[in-house]
């Protein structure tokens, strides 16, 4: 067979070819939407990896972007990789000792920042040991900023070569892409992503039983591009010349579904809060949302309740879906397979709820003590996995010894496998709660509480007891307008759960606190609540 590389330079190629007609429908504020075929976006790019290259970009740099869903940073995540050089998407949301981290770590040399975004990088400008320009990327000129070295992004791509031609001799495996984790302690490590890695997710996403994604959809990653790749949904919509619709800056629900209904979004994805906050909108103001056959979501549990209003009342599949930064990051989903069309609507939407099978060319495992648990939907252990597009190291971070082990990515996700080889997360290893030496999914808890229909959001994390060595303790959201009491609440539990899975307090607060991706932060709940419960670690 032919050694021909995997890169992604041919999917640019393959974009301009064959799809130069279609669609990139990109809004950068309130007021602007702008609208580019492919050709326009493939000469954009190669101007911009022109531009970067006469600032000084060379093969293996890291070149950092700091920007929201918009096409000037779908440019970058094919300019700079096409040209041998790394692109590291950093997480806006981090905080600005994380940011000057992970900007120092990764030792970016060109940042390029959105111009809504310029204040947080201006915070910690001084604190930046490598950037040697500082790109702005505004719908104007270049605005007034203390940034040293600052240019213009559309002044620089206007002076630049739109027939740039990109190397030809890359390996596959050079690094094209780079995230970090959203740390919840200690710094965030890096997780870089080869030519090849990206390739091949990508063409995973077009199969049949992943996200289908095909030149006749028009997708809506709701998902960040800063972080883990929006979940690979730009560079799979480039392949097969899907349309795209990039949200921009600081979205809002009804903005969501206004995209929905005016661009005919056929797949979207993000995480279940904002589908939690999408679902109200619609019943304050319905939508046509007719087009949209599949959400795929991910990053927490979703309610049942949640399922099965989209499923049912919305004609919507609601697939979840189930990774990590350092899986690129898809590696499995719960779509239905086919004798489950016979089981009852409960049975459906309790498949939907776990994180479903391993998709194609991953492999996974559950183990514990005794070894590889039992496929049967009770035993858990830790889920690990390995396949060609699972990272192997952290990048420069000695916690990879924790987490990579014996060739497998050990997640630290406590999970049990149905007798369907179905995936479901009870937990993560330090949120598991063990109590008189019996385990309690906080997972399940959760689940369950959220599937009432007057809790919003719930969290539920250990409070250590000197009995029993740790007892749940549940913290609800309630949705608004609701009376619901902790006495209603614990009655609901009660016929689902045994009498030692109850948790000992129910706590009423006005938000759980998240991390940067939309994951509930149980440490900072810990820390807020110490002051009422003084025996919750922090």
């Amino acid at each position: 067979m032919m050694q021909t590389p995997l890169l992604l330079v041919d999917m640019l190629k393959r974009a301009e070819t064959y799809y130069a007609h279609k669609q990139i429908v990109s809004r950068t504020s309130d007021t602007k939407i702008h609208r580019l075929t492919y050709a326009e976006w493939g000469k954009r790019t190669r101007r911009l990896a022109h531009a970067l290259t006469k600032l000084g970009m060379k093969q293996g740099d890291k070149i950092a972007s700091f920007a929201w869903n918009q096409h000037r940073h779908l440019e970058a995540y094919f300019a700079v990789p096409c040209a041998g050089a790394c692109l590291h998407m950093v997480n806006i949301r981090l905080s600005a000792e994380h940011i000057a981290y992970i900007i120092n770590h990764a030792q970016d040399k060109i940042i390029m920042i959105d111009e809504d975004l310029v204040p947080l990088i201006e915070e910690v400008q001084d604190q930046l040991k490598t950037i040697e320009h500082f790109i702005i990327m505004a719908d104007g000129g270049l605005p007034e900023t203390t940034l040293p070295n600052a240019l213009s992004y559309e002044e620089l791509l206007a002076e630049a070569d739109e027939t740039f031609e990109f190397p030809m001799d890359l390996d596959e495996n050079t690094v094209a892409g780079m995230c970090y984790t959203s740390a919840t302690t200690g710094n965030p490590k890096g997780v870089e992503y080869t030519h090849r890695a990206i390739v091949l997710h990508s063409m995973m996403l077009s199969m049949a039983d992943t996200f289908a994604i095909s030149e006749h959809d028009t997708i809506m990653p709701i998902v960040p591009m800063f972080h883990a790749n929006a979940w690979g949904m730009p560079y799979a919509g480039v392949n097969v010349g899907a349309t795209q619709v990039l949200v921009g800056p600081q979205f809002t629900n009804p903005l969501i579904l206004d995209l929905i209904e005016q661009e005919k979004v056929t797949k979207t994805a993000g995480v279940p809060t904002i589908w939690l906050g999408v679902e109200q909108e619609l019943e304050k103001r319905p939508r046509d949302i007719s087009a949209l056959k599949g959400i795929y979501v991910g990053g927490s549990a979703s309610p049942k309740g949640l399922i099965k209003n989209y499923e049912e009342k919305y004609g919507v599949n609601y697939i979840v879906v189930y990774g990590m930064t350092e899986t690129t990051p898809i590696v499995a989903l719960s779509t239905h397979m086919k004798h489950m069309e016979e089981w009852d609507v409960d049975e459906r939407i309790e498949a939907r709820a776990m994180q479903g099978i391993t998709v194609p060319g991953i492999e996974s495992s559950i183990i514990n003590e005794e070894g590889e648990v039992p496929w049967d939907g009770e035993t858990m252990g830790e889920l690990r996995l390995r396949g060609p597009w699972i990272a192997h190291e952290y990048y420069k971070d000695e916690r990879t010894q924790e987490a990579m082990r014996d060739g497998w990515l050990y997640t630290g996700d406590i999970a049990v496998r149905s007798k369907d080889g179905y995936i479901k997360i009870t937990d993560r290893t330090k949120d598991l709660i063990k109590s008189g030496g019996e385990w309690i999914s906080s997972v399940d808890l959760e689940n369950a509480l959220m599937s009432h229909d007057q809790v919003f959001e719930a969290a539920v994390i250990a409070m250590p007891h000197p009995k029993w060595q740790e007892r749940p303790l549940a913290c609800v959201v309630a949705k608004e307008g609701s009376t619901v009491t902790k006495e209603e609440l614990m009655a609901f539990l009660e016929g689902q759960f045994a009498k030692w899975w109850m948790p000992d307090d129910i706590v009423f607060l006005n938000e759980i606190p998240k991390t940067s991706v939309g994951k509930f932060l149980k440490a900072k709940l810990r820390e807020n609540l110490h002051e009422i419960y003084p025996q919750l670690t922090v």
